[in-house]
């Protein structure tokens, strides 16, 4: 009888319980009221204690599967503790990524075009908003998906430093200095700027040394010299880390002889121990399985245990991929201790807290932010403007900008009616993407015709003989050939669908079909302008595309308004402002091999031959004249300060906005020295016939020189200082740009 008894009140006990978890599994939509009632028995839900406290005793109450399970990038429930799954791995590149409906801005290395720190604050500003209201819904319908949570594996400071590289769009270029500026306003704008709690978590990537090959990344070694990492690339993320960038990410490759996600060098010595990062490291995915591959890896562990705990032991905190469930093996192994575990794993936990998803709802500033942000009409109308800014002019014969009202435009090639060409790799998606078709039909006149027809294929000839497309550009007023790169040949390793080397380009060339499209559109048109838009992610060969079109514009990848802001720019609403984020060489044969990490020969920095279109490079529908710099002091020490100032003139006809730069040059050094650096942008909005002074603040600091081991130290002697729209490589001039003003002054 007493055997039954305790059997039926065990029965009851468990139905209850059953119901009780069945209960909070389908109705996460409801107040969370009962929700708080049971997390307030757990001290680590208490936000009145701090936050050391709190992981300290979430910590002790985990089982050590439980803890090595938390430090995956999918997180699954603790339902005895009411911790719901979360998902680490986000993108948020130019807009809020894999998550369904987002504002999607122009890719990241046309935002890099807009050398503009200010567009990308308000740029990740407006993706942050998106993304806490995405959150938020997700939330509030019980949904803990992967891309739905608050961690965003986001700015890549990679240094652009070899076209060849598929990935170098998600970049914003080939210059230190840039890529600083435009990524820590890019962290400001994520991470928000409440003193409690960060709006999302950003994301430095990949550390460090990381531009391809991709085919080889999961077992390749870039070799880089103390001078190289120190001088380029190693800076930004040196920046973002002052910035307060909350995650770094461990990239697949190794440098200088370890796993970058086992480099005691870069993780312990620089970023830890000199740089004082107090955030999470991250793996990129799947980078600990390349530990113990020793057929595409680097195969330096015998096991997935004894890679998990060498990733542990050097810092990585949060494993995406499947490596870190072996750790309580590891542990039984002797290879870590649990001690080591809860180490990396508190620190993991912080950003969680920072975030705010173990408060009470409504405690956090950011859980009302309405969905009604996502893809607002203030956003669409940022992007547009992004677009714009970022689309370089790289030829214009006096064709542009094109009348709206003529008798007949035709608009033509592959990508015209392309969505692809819109979206770059890592993108979000809605349901008003503007093609470029759809932007130049909404721009011309009632009354004018517009034909359209695709005319060539992506990247081969034809297989219809048939052309019924090219006589068009005969009897039209103007062609549009929008032509170029897409995603599908160039980007990450199993993305690019239509790329035979994992997208990297190691031919220069765009498809030999386009040039051949277009120099029978230029035959057809004859004396009537042809307008190349070329699309893309990277430097590309347009030295015949230069020669056939009146006019060449890049646009990029431009994002969902990318239609509108080409057709705002061909007529001429806004003058084209855009500037080069990275060189573009005549040909690869001007460049060192692509697997050589060795800055020598790459980038305006270091290259000594003439390139196709050189660094900060691109045209206005005005002209700007510079009057010669004048400098605070000619004379300096290292610890003054000195103010630099320009005074630049709109000689044109119309209102432009110029991009002026500042390069500096140590005229003679006990090393090699770059040939210019850029250390100032400013953008400036001038009417026609005005004038205005442009001043920068030199800091000494920036003109310490990079020695052979790596140092930055001053040394004495004469820097010349070149101001303009372009940087100083003679090739700007040859192509428009007006020429540089320049001063030197002496560091003593």
């Amino acid at each position: 009888m007493r055997k039954l008894t305790y059997k039926f009140i065990f029965g009851i006990m468990c139905l209850f319980l059953i119901s009780c978890s069945e209960d909070q599994k389908t109705d996460n939509t409801k107040s969370t009221s009962s929700e708080t009632k049971v997390d307030a028995q757990f001290p680590f839900y208490d936000p009145s204690l701090s936050i050391d406290e709190r992981i300290g005793d979430l910590i002790s109450r985990l089982t050590l599967e439980e803890k090595a399970l938390q430090m995956t990038h999918n997180t699954p429930a603790v339902e005895r503790l009411g911790i719901k799954p979360y998902s680490w791995w986000n993108e948020a590149l130019h807009g809020v990524g894999r998550s369904g409906v987002a504002t999607v801005f122009p890719q990241a290395i046309g935002l890099g075009a807009t050398f503009d720190a200010d567009l990308a604050l308000r740029v990740s500003g407006a993706i942050s908003d998106e993304a806490r209201a995405m959150h938020n819904a997700a939330k509030a319908k019980g949904h803990y998906q992967q891309y739905g949570g608050l961690t965003f594996w986001t700015p890549n400071i990679n240094i652009f430093r070899d076209p060849r590289w598929g990935r170098g769009q998600e970049t914003y270029g080939e210059d230190p200095y840039l890529t600083s500026i435009i990524g820590a306003a890019f962290v400001r704008g994520l991470q928000g700027d409440n003193p409690e709690y960060l709006k999302t978590a950003a994301c430095a990537k990949h550390f460090a040394v990381h531009s391809g090959p991709e085919k080889l990344r999961h077992q390749f070694d870039a070799i880089a010299t103390p001078k190289d990492l120190w001088e380029t690339y190693l800076p930004a993320f040196e920046v973002l880390v002052d910035t307060g960038v909350e995650a770094v990410m461990c990239a697949y490759n190794s440098t200088n002889g370890e796993p970058c996600c086992a480099n005691n060098y870069l993780i312990s010595d620089v970023l830890r121990d000199q740089w004082q990062f107090k955030g999470h490291v991250l793996s990129d995915c799947w980078a600990i399985v390349d530990f113990y591959n020793t057929e595409n890896g680097h195969g330096v562990s015998p096991s997935v245990e004894a890679a998990a705990a060498l990733a542990v032991k050097s810092g990585v905190s949060l494993n995406c991929g499947n490596s870190y469930p072996a750790l309580p093996k590891a542990v039984e192994q002797g290879l870590i201790t649990e001690e080591e575990i809860d180490e990396q794993l508190a620190i993991l936990l912080k950003t969680r807290f920072e975030l705010g998803l173990f408060d009470p709802a409504g405690t956090n500033p950011y859980d009302d932010i309405s969905i009604d942000v996502v893809n607002s009409d203030e956003h669409r109308a940022l992007a547009r403007e992004v677009a714009q800014k970022s689309i370089v002019m790289l030829k214009n014969n006096g064709v542009l900008p094109l009348k709206n009202d003529l008798a007949k435009y035709f608009i033509t090639g592959p990508h015209a009616a392309s969505t692809e060409i819109l979206l770059g790799n890592y993108y979000g998606v809605n349901p008003e993407m503007v093609t470029v078709l759809e932007g130049v039909s909404g721009a011309i006149d009632p009354g004018s015709q517009l034909q359209y027809r695709m005319g060539a294929l992506l990247d081969r000839e034809n297989v219809n003989p048939q052309d019924w497309a090219t006589g068009n550009a005969g009897n039209s007023d103007a062609t549009i050939a929008v032509i170029g790169l897409s995603g599908l040949l160039e980007g990450e390793e199993g993305e690019s669908i239509a790329s035979s080397t994992f997208g990297d380009r190691l031919d220069y060339n765009i498809p030999q079909n386009q040039i051949n499209f277009l120099k029978k559109l230029r035959e057809s048109a004859g004396e009537k302008p042809v307008i190349a838009v070329v699309t893309g992610g990277s430097p590309m060969n347009l030295a015949e595309v230069h020669e056939l079109a009146d006019a060449v514009l890049l646009v990029w990848y431009p994002g969902e308004e990318g239609g509108n802001a080409v057709a705002d720019i061909i007529f001429g609403k806004v003058s084209p402002s855009g500037r080069l984020p990275i060189t573009f060489p005549k040909s690869l044969d001007q460049l060192p091999p692509y697997e050589d990490y060795s800055m020598k020969g790459r980038t305006y920095r270091y290259m000594q031959a003439e390139p196709l279109y050189p660094f900060g490079y691109g045209l206005s529908y005005s002209t700007f004249t510079y009057d010669t710099p004048v400098v605070s002091k000619q004379e300096i020490i290292q610890e003054d300060d000195m103010v630099a100032s320009v005074k630049v003139t709109n000689t044109g006809s119309v209102s432009a906005e110029d991009v002026v730069q500042v390069y500096f040059k140590d005229v003679e050094s006990s090393v090699e020295t770059p040939n210019y650096t850029l250390l100032g942008v400013q953008r400036v909005n001038l009417e026609p016939g005005a004038s205005k002074t442009v001043e920068f603040e030199i800091d000494p600091k920036m003109l310490r020189m990079v020695t052979l081991k790596g140092e930055r130290i001053y040394e004495p002697g004469d820097f010349k200082l070149y101001i303009g729209g372009s940087s100083p490589m003679t090739k700007s001039f040859d192509l428009g740009a007006p020429k540089m003003a320049e001063v030197t002054f002496t560091l003593l």
